[in-house]
């Protein structure tokens, strides 16, 4: 009985992905046309369809991300589905940004943080791991706050030592040598400098919350709080290193709605890396629970994406 609920036939449907990228193509086609001009900057359809682009090359690493250490297991493709209805619902979100390349690069990130995973020499794969985090970070230079998650994940992991933490260092160190190196050739240093001076410019005050991201951050909150809630009630059904990996999620994902709240100014650049970890917690618990009582939050968030998107078109309107 359970399989035949309206949840499970959409979260085990072949379709499903399909099309959740003709929907999240059609949100993102309706946004531009209705929204010309009104959108924040950049706008433009070149810089609409760069993305979406970026937004599928995000879905594509979140398949390959779960193919590799079978979080979700039974379907490979529902963090995708979850992830580009979420950004799709957000047309803040769809011109290609800073962001949109610092999505790519924390998954990388976090790719080569699970390989690492009690092996017997993970200094490689951290140093991996933290290469993208400062490439990400180049690109959004917030991103470098993260990693002391990363260092806590690689402790829960058993793969943090003295020299996997040197490995670590120099691995984010990799981009900013290559960045000095240009910055000093081409006579730039400014160039070097900025990430810096805007990793430590903290204004929460700098400007106020505006009603559509209001919206999103609500939609969002919930949604981590019912999904991280089952990850924690439910995991013991999941294997140790599974566990492992959502609750580090979990921190991840916390971390960054936390700051999304201290930096309202940053909340377009921080929302897409908040939506890409969500989406993992999301699919894990879509997928894997089958209750009347989760039918019927599938049914409200999917009829909440919904309004979100009425929502959000009509305060950027």
């Amino acid at each position: 009985m359970n399989s035949r609920r309206f949840q499970n036939r959409v979260t085990a449907g072949r379709l499903t992905l399909p099309a959740a990228i003709l929907l999240s193509l059609a949100c993102w086609v309706a946004a531009g046309w209705l929204l010309p001009g009104r959108l924040p900057q950049p706008s433009g359809w070149v810089w609409q369809a760069g993305g979406y682009l970026s937004c599928c090359l995000a879905g594509w690493l979140l398949i390959v991300l779960n193919n590799m250490f079978a979080i979700i297991r039974t379907r490979a493709s529902a963090q995708t589905t979850v992830f580009l209805m979420l950004v799709a619902v957000c047309p803040s979100l769809h011109a290609f940004r800073a962001g949109s390349l610092a999505v790519a690069c924390l998954l990388l990130a976090v790719l080569f943080l699970f390989r690492a995973y009690q092996r017997g020499r993970p200094a490689g794969s951290v140093f991996h791991a933290f290469a993208f985090l400062g490439l990400g970070s180049l690109a959004l230079p917030q991103l470098t706050l993260l990693a002391p998650v990363f260092w806590i994940g690689a402790y829960n992991f058993r793969a943090l030592s003295a020299k996997s933490f040197v490995a670590s260092l120099l691995g984010w160190c990799l981009p900013y040598w290559f960045l000095l190196g240009h910055a000093c050739w081409h006579g730039q240093m400014e160039l070097f400098c900025r990430p810096f001076r805007e990793l430590v410019r903290f204004a929460p005050l700098a400007r106020g919350w505006q009603g559509h991201e209001w919206a999103a951050l609500a939609y969002v909150s919930v949604l981590f709080a019912v999904s991280a809630g089952h990850c924690l009630a439910a995991g013991h059904e999941d294997k140790i290193r599974t566990r492992s990996f959502l609750h580090f999620l979990i921190l991840l994902c916390a971390c960054l709605l936390v700051y999304i709240v201290l930096q309202p100014a940053l909340c377009t650049g921080l929302l897409p890396l908040l939506l890409a970890v969500l989406s993992i917690l999301a699919g894990h618990f879509f997928v894997l629970t089958a209750s009347r009582a989760s039918n019927r939050f599938f049914i409200g968030a999917l009829a909440g994406l919904f309004l979100l998107f009425i929502y959000n078109v009509w305060m950027l309107w």
